[in-house]
């Protein structure tokens, strides 16, 4: 009976533990979601090189080209002086796609779970396209 099986399972780890000395258990929780140190450092030290990889994907662009309120300046210009071609080139279908790198780059180290996580909404890139969408409801009321 699988019933009875995973209480057993429960008692013993329950017990190895106690007699290991591990009180940091988590009552409720997995001992198969518990980490070891080893595996803890090991996934930080993964962190830190995916971070440190990210931080030189656009070191070798040129700065208009890798700024979300700079790339958003650029098409209100392009709006503005030419708003048939704007219109014609769909642009609001294509800047979710043309966004989408720029903005994942600046999540990679974004965890919600975190407790003092930084809210989407207070986030530079979201505070921009708001910004920008701000202005193009705008101009399109005018």
């Amino acid at each position: 009976n699988s019933s009875e099986f995973i209480p057993k399972c429960r008692s013993c780890r329950r017990q190895a533990r106690e007699q290991s000395g591990e009180g940091d258990h988590h009552e409720g929780m997995s001992s198969d979601e518990e980490l070891t140190p080893t595996e803890v450092d090991e996934f930080q030290k993964s962190k830190d090189n995916v971070l440190e990889d990210s931080r030189k994907i656009f070191e070798d662009v040129h700065a208009d080209f890798c700024d979300i309120r700079k790339i958003l300046l650029k098409f209100q210009e392009w709006k503005e002086k030419l708003p048939d071609s704007y219109c014609d080139a769909y642009i609001s279908f294509c800047l979710p796609k043309l966004l989408n790198p720029l903005i994942r780059v600046q999540l990679i180290s974004w965890n919600p779970l975190e407790q003092n996580f930084t809210e989407l909404e207070e986030m530079p890139w979201f505070r921009a396209i708001e910004e920008f969408s701000d202005a193009e409801n705008i101009s399109e009321s005018k």
